[in-house]
């Protein structure tokens, strides 16, 4: 019996990590297009900006849980394109700045310097976002780095109700729609 309980606790904790980790891709994965999700990568953000692979996928998306870190909502899960992952990275570092005229600093020198990372141009990032699951709302970007009315011939405010470029001039440049 002595032998056998190590082995049968070991086992349990197994299935146990395996359930939580399961639970996390779930999560992960509920702001994933239905088309999409079966082979979209997830990943967990660790607190020192890098990641982990908690399931390969087979195409380029990929999703994880932010919810709680700083600057998001209680409830907060983003997909978008792998190529992304360094500007994810980036975000947070900055993000994590305490101070918001430091942070807005931070970002307006990466910025300016030409250091801010830019998205892979036209790939979407889609967020499910709220005070918990049940009260979230979806919202979908589009990167269009360095945009501009001129270069796209779409307005660079939402007055008139349709598409539109925020942050236009940026490599923090995204198509809004309106509804979304």
């Amino acid at each position: 019996m002595k032998r056998v309980l190590p082995i049968v606790l070991s086992s349990l904790a197994l299935s146990i990590g395996v359930f939580a980790q399961q639970a996390e891709i779930d999560k992960a994965l509920l702001a994933a297009p239905r088309q999409m999700k079966d082979g979209a990568t997830v990943v967990k953000w660790n607190k020192d900006f890098t990641y982990s692979t908690l399931k390969k996928g087979t195409n380029k998306m990929v999703c994880y849980d932010l919810s709680g870190w700083p600057t998001h909502p209680a409830f907060f899960i983003e997909c978008t394109s792998l190529e992304n992952l360094p500007r994810v990275a980036q975000n947070l570092k900055i993000e994590a700045i305490p101070d918001k005229a430091a942070r807005d600093a931070e970002f307006e020198k990466e910025e300016k310097a030409g250091t801010r990372v830019k998205p892979e141009f036209g790939s979407v990032w889609i967020h499910l976002m709220g005070t918990d699951a049940e009260h979230a709302r979806n919202h979908t970007t589009i990167a269009v780095p360095m945009a501009t009315s001129k270069t796209l011939g779409l307005p660079e405010n939402g007055s008139q109700g349709g598409v539109w470029i925020m942050n236009a001039g940026t490599t923090t440049a995204h198509l809004m729609t309106p509804g979304s």
